[in-house]
């Protein structure tokens, strides 16, 4: 597969395109996948899933690369400059694994749409108290595609990648849907006079 970080500015154009597709409400923004696509998915999924602890790692190494921004979620990563290092983290290697646990999840609920969408508004709303904001969520899914390409090597099509960014299109939007609820909930719990108190504190 090479270095984990090469190919950067590749997967750096293919983050933003989603990115742009999403806010223009193009094809696979907030739609979920067809059959033909989750048929995909799923057959690509097999795969995939035998590399998964390398596919987390290399999602994460390459989002930091691309999007360093990033790391200020991560407070076990926030200070790292050496980013192959990462590729030898165990805590990086649990959160790549628990992200691609969360995949997983998502492809074994193509054919359960309402489990799916009760999956990602859930952790939409965890990511809220995460302080995770919605702007990195696009991103994630990008970075998957690039690392997967080469494990899939000639079963990789424009068709598959379709399949795959319309998945994480409708994935974010739910789970950006889940921040925006959380955000509500935690504003709608605080009285007028606290929210006013925080304005006057504010530096």
């Amino acid at each position: 597969m090479g270095c984990a970080i090469s190919g950067l500015a590749e997967s750096a154009g293919l983050a933003e395109k989603i990115v742009r597709d999403h806010d223009a409400g193009g094809r696979g923004g907030g739609q979920h996948p067809n059959q033909d696509q989750i048929d995909m998915i799923k057959e690509s999924w097999k795969v995939i899933r035998d590399d998964i602890a390398k596919v987390g790692i290399i999602v994460f190494v390459r989002l930091f690369e691309t999007h360093p921004e990033c790391k200020d979620v991560f407070f076990l990563f926030r200070d790292v400059k050496d980013l192959e290092r990462l590729r030898t983290s165990r805590e990086l290697r649990a959160h790549g694994l628990r992200v691609m646990s969360f995949i997983e999840k998502s492809v074994a609920r193509l054919d359960q749409l309402e489990r799916l969408e009760a999956l990602a508004v859930e952790l939409g709303k965890s990511h809220y108290h995460y302080s995770a904001p919605p702007k990195y969520y696009d991103y994630v899914g990008a970075e998957f595609i690039s690392a997967v390409q080469p494990i899939l090597k000639d079963r990789w099509t424009a068709e598959l990648e379709e399949a795959w960014k319309t998945l994480f299109q409708y994935v974010t939007c739910l789970m950006k849907q889940g921040y925006k609820e959380a955000d509500r909930q935690n504003h709608a719990a605080v009285s007028p006079k606290e929210r006013a108190d925080k304005r006057n504190t504010a530096l």
